[in-house]
């Protein structure tokens, strides 16, 4: 159990709930000073698995237990009435030490939104050197990068297959983009990923592990929240269960919750914050009756198309074939290069389903394998996937404690495809998709649509495939959703609204889902709130 620092039955300064993505990045800023004493629990183990940090190994981590939640969505009406698995990160990093290694951060439109809304200080502009504060790209620093950061940005090293990808995206109309993080994405090329030298950098790597040498910064893992501890209105604790027992630890300043969107709505709800009817009905006493808490859901749905190969040019080939799969291993063990650097994207292209539109609403995620399911085997044929992702869903779900319990998992409700516009989008995606992928520098790659099939062209059919086959890419956003109002959950300032001393730090405060994968955002969320916090703690 790492554990650095003061007994954790002292009071500290801060108690940060999670050590994910947002609470890697607290516990390193909160502690930089040694001014403060700083309390990092998490549910899950050290990130010790050997899988974490080769690029490819998330397939391996995707259903073990050890290092994931394995959350399901209840049964959803629009997908078949099929649950659709949702792995979250339970080890420390987060989600960020078992995702796809993507490092996007959305439009300039999709921030300048959250400031519409009313969010003073999120706007692209406030929002861009939190981004470049947290970064180390290997490009070096410009008007949108930036250095000497934690989190290494790089590029994967160049696939036949993803360049003919690209040139086909562009023979249909996209333009070639080399950034796609400087506010505007239309276009296809490579995907930036958060690896270093062919190893992922989690937020555990990037930022917990320096911070873990000081001494201010305690860390306790295998520890489960059950509550946060309130006196009124102000939160002055957190209870958890570690080792079989059951111990509180107090802040003396401010609890911070940075669980993720499924687990800190979940934990409001437990220590009696959130819809009174839903508290009442699991015999937990109601601190404040808060509808917003856990309402607003919001997620990326993805449709996954898979194609044959002509050429064994595949990452199925390299896996099927024991010498290619040992030359793999060789190549990543000597030279950090080849298959096992794979992240969950390689090539992307960002388009519009509908040319009135002012920014893309679609991302393709393009990649040299295949197979069934995510974690599953890949196909024994030489494959390759590309999906679409519908970047502004309009369909919104929940998360609601099904039990006091807080070892039991919360009901999930995602409501994929609920929206009319959310199933127009998937549809018209598909189409354009098939286009690039049929365009002539394809042509010496592609040997047959596999799924959904070349004959399923009507909407109809597309949409059924949609139903049948459609999945999370694992962005679950919003539910504790900041605004100006007393309808949002928490202020701008990420404060809980009607509460004192504690904040939600993480991606459950997104009011919209940004046009991207969310992990490079929950990093600079964490980001610009240790600076909120750190200034309000000199201004006290």
């Amino acid at each position: 159990m790492p554990r650095k620092g003061p007994e954790h039955s002292a009071i500290f300064d801060y108690i940060i709930v999670g050590a994910g993505s947002a609470g890697c990045v607290l516990a390193n800023r909160l502690t930089e000073s040694g001014k403060y004493r700083v309390l990092l629990l998490e549910a899950g183990g050290p990130d010790t698995n050997m899988w974490i940090h080769i690029p490819i190994g998330y397939g391996k981590l995707f259903k073990d237990r050890r290092v994931n939640w394995m959350y399901e969505t209840e049964p959803e009406p629009e997908l078949n009435n099929r649950r659709i698995f949702q792995p979250r990160g339970k080890v420390l990093g987060g989600s960020s030490s078992i995702n796809g290694l993507i490092y996007l951060r959305g439009q300039r439109q999709d921030w300048d939104l959250w400031r519409q809304l009313g969010n003073a200080g999120w706007s692209f502009d406030d929002v861009l050197p939190y981004f470049k504060k947290s970064e180390d790209h290997v490009q070096g620093a410009n008007g949108f990068h930036g250095t000497g950061g934690g989190l290494a940005v790089s590029y994967p090293h160049r696939h036949p297959l993803c360049d003919a990808f690209i040139q086909a995206g562009v023979e249909t109309g996209l333009p070639q983009r080399e950034e796609f993080n400087a506010g505007e994405q239309e276009g296809v090329g490579y995907f930036p990923i958060t690896s270093r030298n062919g190893r992922r950098c989690s937020a555990a790597v990037a930022f917990l592990h320096p911070a873990m040498k000081r001494p201010n910064l305690t860390v306790i893992t295998n520890a489960l929240a059950q509550k946060i501890l309130f006196e009124g209105k102000r939160a002055v604790g957190v209870q958890f269960s570690h080792a079989g027992q059951v111990t509180a630890a107090r802040a003396a300043r401010e609890v911070i919750l940075s669980g993720g969107a499924i687990n800190s709505p979940q934990l409001l709800q437990l220590s009696g914050w959130g819809p009174a009817d839903l508290l009442q009905q699991h015999g937990i006493p109601v601190i404040e009756n808060a509808p917003g808490v856990g309402n607003n859901l919001q997620d990326h749905l993805q449709v996954r198309m898979v194609f044959k190969c002509r050429q064994k040019v595949t990452v199925n080939d390299d896996y099927h074939h024991l010498g290619r799969r040992v030359a793999a291993g060789l190549e990543y063990l000597f030279h950090r290069r080849g298959a096992l650097t794979t992240a969950a994207g390689y090539a992307t292209a960002f388009f519009k389903t509908d040319p009135r539109y002012e920014t893309p609403d679609c991302e393709v995620h393009f990649i040299p394998f295949s197979t069934d399911k995510m974690g599953d085997a890949l196909h024994r044929f030489s494959g390759f996937t590309a999906s679409v992702c519908q970047l502004r869903p309009e369909s919104r779900g929940s998360i609601r404690i099904k039990s006091a319990d807080p070892a039991i998992p919360p009901e999930i409700r995602m409501n994929y495809l609920s929206a009319e516009a959310d199933r127009r989008v998937n549809v018209d995606s598909l189409r354009i998709l098939r286009g690039i992928v049929n365009a002539p520098s394809m042509a010496d790659y592609l040997l047959e649509e596999y799924e959904p099939g070349a004959g399923i062209t009507g909407d109809d059919d597309l949409l059924a495939y949609c139903r049948a086959r459609g999945s999370t890419i694992y962005h679950p956003t919003g539910t504790c959703a900041m605004g100006p109002n007393s309808g949002a959950v928490v202020s701008p300032a990420l404060k809980l609204q009607g509460a004192e001393a504690i904040r939600v730090v993480d991606g459950s405060i997104m009011p919209r889902l940004i046009s991207a994968n969310a992990n490079a955002s929950i990093i600079m969320i964490g980001e610009k709130a240790a600076d909120m916090i750190l200034a309000d703690a000199h201004g006290n």
